[in-house]
């Protein structure tokens, strides 16, 4: 079993940044994909972006150019650095771990944009 626990979400004004973290338990972090998904009220869980274990990265196209994700094999930790923040990038955002037969998800934390 695979713990993820996500921290770093918050308030912020439109403009401003936050930067996400995922820590989780386990040696298999170093081989899995990690991904940052949002869930927003009244809508259904999306992708927010990826990497993979060679650092390979994807991202939704909401938010390309605005977020950075990046990984610390060595901590076991993944980020989400978020930029240039709207409204609608508020959600709760959630952590995932991917390998195949494997599929771990963090508690998820709060991010509001909101003047």
């Amino acid at each position: 079993q695979v713990q993820l626990v996500e921290s770093g979400g918050g308030l912020v004004q439109p403009g401003g940044s936050l930067r996400l973290s995922c820590a989780a338990s386990g040696s298999i972090f170093r081989l899995a994909v990690m991904g940052w998904y949002r869930q927003a009220p009244g809508k259904q869980r999306e992708l927010v972006a990826t990497i993979t274990s060679r650092d390979s990265t994807n991202y939704a196209d909401s938010v390309k150019g605005r977020f950075t994700i990046s990984r610390d094999n060595a901590k076991y930790t993944v980020y989400l650095q978020m930029n240039s923040l709207k409204p609608e990038d508020t959600a709760v955002y959630y952590c995932n771990l991917y390998l195949p037969g494997v599929n771990y998800w963090g508690q998820g934390t709060q991010v509001t944009v909101s003047s």
